[in-house]
């Protein structure tokens, strides 16, 4: 399927996806926790919100923490379905014709992941593009077309939950990020969170 040989940036909705259990960090609601004084989901909102049209915040606790933020927030419909049922439900709010997907836990986002992807989509019409930061995927950094809602409502709906095989079966198109692995580096754990906080200090 070819949705478009041309992705205009006010044709994208990006969503913050912060519905994670936090299961490595005790359970806590991990776009909350702070590095460097503030909430990781405000990292990524200064670094995506630029990049695109509107911002969803994908959320299944502390939703009033998050509507402050003056976003719309969403809350999954499908029960234990990780991280494809928020963006299910933001595939299904979407008002634009693109739906960019960002975990709410990686605060060095790129500030040209739409660019590039855009650049991306120039050259290969598809559905999907998912970042790959030259040893892996990224998949839930995608840009998916809406014409895509059903078929992932379909996928959940016989039981499979794993990003990464939608994608596969959706002809994703990997989009180039290697010189730029590191800003796909995602806090999962307080160790991680105290090296981040301290490759920080060392950079100022």
């Amino acid at each position: 399927m070819n949705a478009t040989d041309n992705i205009k940036p006010d044709e994208i909705t990006a969503v913050i996806l912060a519905g994670g259990e936090g299961s490595r960090m005790g359970g806590i609601d991990k776009g909350l926790i702070e590095l460097n004084g503030l909430p990781l989901i405000e990292h990524v909102i200064a670094r995506i919100a630029p990049q695109v049209s509107q911002l969803i915040i994908s959320a299944n606790r502390n939703l009033e923490r998050y509507q402050a933020y003056g976003y719309p927030v969403i809350k999954d419909q499908m029960r234990d379905k990780g991280p494809l049922a928020g963006i299910l439900c933001a595939l299904q709010q979407c008002q634009s014709e693109w739906l960019l997907t960002v975990p709410c836990d990686t605060p060095r986002i790129s500030d040209d992941l739409v660019a590039r992807i855009h650049n991306a989509a120039d050259e290969t019409p598809a559905a999907i593009y998912t970042a790959h930061d030259g040893e892996q995927l990224q998949p839930l950094f995608s840009m998916i077309h809406c014409d895509l809602t059903e078929s992932l409502q379909d996928y959940l709906a016989a039981g499979h939950r794993k990003v990464a095989r939608w994608l596969e079966q959706q002809g994703a198109v990997a989009v180039d990020f290697a010189d730029l692995a590191d800003t796909f580096a995602n806090i999962n754990t307080r160790e991680m969170l105290a090296q981040c906080t301290a490759n920080d200090e060392h950079r100022h």
